[in-house]
């Protein structure tokens, strides 16, 4: 029996159980739902480091009762010096080390963007005491994950030689043993200095000074410059209007457009059952046609050739549905971009829920831990292309596509559902794989986490685009999909972290607040 937890007075879920705590304690001392995020990010930041670091990006969605979403985009631009000719004599931007550190952080300005919406809604509690677990697990240490240790050493090779990698995250040159303790104390020297001086200082203070000639003596095209230029930005949510809900997600440069579409192209599907054929292959039919209009449409906002709203509207949504074959499968691979992230989410006792995620693109992104500061920096921008004829190609103050898209839906009926996972390519698939489960198919929120999963495209290390299926499914529906026309590869782990790890939160009108975390993470539901 798979159980679904449930809360009155607040819950956070997150793929690392001392993340989730975090942000649980804040709202248990009075926090509300975005100053828990702030806590969880900045714990997770610090205890699951290959998936995220303070040297990445951010996005966020802000439900309040009765407002409208709010939406943030905390993702950082190009360097001012990262031109194509910076790269001349390459045929692609590297993708680890110095020259893989060309976008500016933006995390750190969204958890203060948050913040700033946050202020109305009453006293807010000190910076100190939001990044206080997070200083305290650099400080003292955590117990390495088998997630993070097989990780380092699949990717190894590429990541040996970064500066400052082996010092803070290899023990005598090799990858650590699950368990081990890892200490990041110049990281809490620099979470420390946040709480003490504000945010702000990341990017027009001391630390900024600091943080940008670390990275220019590193070889990065980066500068304080850039640095003190940045600030996160408010931006309008995407939306698709279901039978009995609105999902929100985020616009260009990231893949929300996808996700949403998928849920759309999916609903005019008719499906009435779910875990069948119609389910999968429905899906996975509306995620081709979806990727194929994000890889037309998707790039740095001031350059989208086409508004993506136009493409959620029901008669644009009908008109593509309509080429989806409900027996035959697509001809595939298109294009594919995978990457590792984290997703969490809150709901306090007020209502106000948060979808949030935060990433540094690849495993460790640029693998560069900037000296004297503990931050490992992002390679966000190896997604650019130096095609000068390419959609996102290089330019200085351009924002790259993001495979990052966190997801709210409001039902008609009050519920609220922050809902998302990491997972770069399947980020879309597993929201609409989750998404049916629970409000198509019924089944608990638990389950529709936990099910067996499915993606279509490639994966680190993988360059295969097969529709890829964990080991639970019944052997009956893998062979109706090969026989429909699909490439299915049938990975032997019954939970696999190809997947994602994936998380989602309900809010019932009555008060009563749902948790699923993901087994295939290191995650937890955490609630008052």
């Amino acid at each position: 029996m798979i159980h679904t937890l449930k809360a009155l007075s607040g819950m956070q879920v997150a793929p690392h159980h001392l993340a989730a705590q975090a942000g649980r304690d804040v709202l248990r001392d009075g926090g509300n739902a975005v100053e828990a995020m702030v806590a969880a990010a900045a714990a997770i930041a610090v205890v699951y480091p290959h998936m995220n670091a303070i040297g990445g990006d951010g996005f966020w969605l802000i439900h309040e009762p009765g407002k409208p979403v709010v939406a943030i985009d905390a993702c950082g631009p190009a360097a001012a010096l990262a031109s194509r000719d910076f790269y001349a004599g390459l045929s692609a931007i590297p993708s680890r080390g110095p020259t893989a550190a060309l976008t500016v952080a933006g995390t750190i300005g969204g958890w203060a963007k948050a913040l700033e919406v946050a202020a109305p809604w009453g006293s807010a509690l000190p910076l100190s005491r939001l990044l206080a677990d997070g200083i305290r697990h650099a400080q003292n240490g955590v117990a390495v994950t088998t997630s993070q240790s097989a990780l380092t050493r699949q990717k190894l090779e590429g990541l040996k030689d970064a500066p400052g990698f082996a010092h803070t995250f290899l023990v005598n040159g090799q990858p650590p043993e699950p368990g081990h303790v890892l200490k990041q104390p110049a990281l809490a020297r620099t979470l420390t200095a946040l709480a003490e001086r504000g945010l702000d200082d990341f990017y027009r203070g001391e630390l900024g000074a600091r943080i940008g000639a670390a990275l220019e003596r590193s070889g990065s095209p980066l500068r304080a410059s850039d640095l003190a230029a940045y600030r996160a930005q408010l931006v309008e949510p995407l939306a698709v209007r279901l039978d009995d809900s609105t999902v929100y997600n985020l616009p260009p440069p990231t893949q929300g457009l996808a996700a949403l579409m998928i849920l759309g192209l999916f609903e005019r599907l008719g499906v009435s059952e779910g875990e069948g054929f119609a389910h999968i292959h429905g899906l996975v039919e509306s995620t081709k046609r979806a990727f194929r209009v994000r890889e037309r449409v998707v790039t740095d906002p001031g350059r989208v050739p086409a508004d993506p709203r136009g493409f959620l509207q029901p008669g644009s949504l009908s008109t593509l549905a309509a080429t989806i074959d409900r027996q035959r499968a697509l001809p595939w691979p298109d294009p594919a971009a995978p990457g590792d992230t984290i997703w969490m989410g809150a709901i306090d006792a007020q209502g106000r829920a948060v979808s949030f995620i935060q990433s540094v693109y690849w495993e460790f992104g640029s693998g560069t831990v900037l000296e004297d500061t503990g931050i490992c920096w992002q390679n966000r921008g190896t997604s650019f292309s130096l095609d000068p004829k390419a959609l996102n190609t290089l330019e200085p103050g351009r924002k790259p596509f993001h495979t990052l898209n966190p997801s709210l839906a409001v039902f008609d009926d009050g519920r609220v559902m922050p809902y998302g996972t990491m997972g770069g390519e399947g980020q879309p698939q597993t929201q609409a794989a989750v998404f049916t489960r629970y409000a198509r198919f019924g089944q608990p929120l638990q389950q529709a986490v936990s099910a067996p999963r499915w993606l279509l495209g490639r994966t680190w290390g993988d360059e295969s685009t097969t529709l890829k299926l964990e080991s639970r499914f019944d052997p009956a529906l893998v062979d109706a999909l090969r026989a429909a026309g699909h490439a299915v590869e049938v990975l032997p782990e019954a939970f696999s972290d190809t997947m994602g790890h994936a998380g989602a939160l309900v809010r019932h009108p009555n008060g009563v607040i749902e948790g699923a975390a993901d087994p295939r993470s290191d995650g937890s539901v955490a609630a008052l």
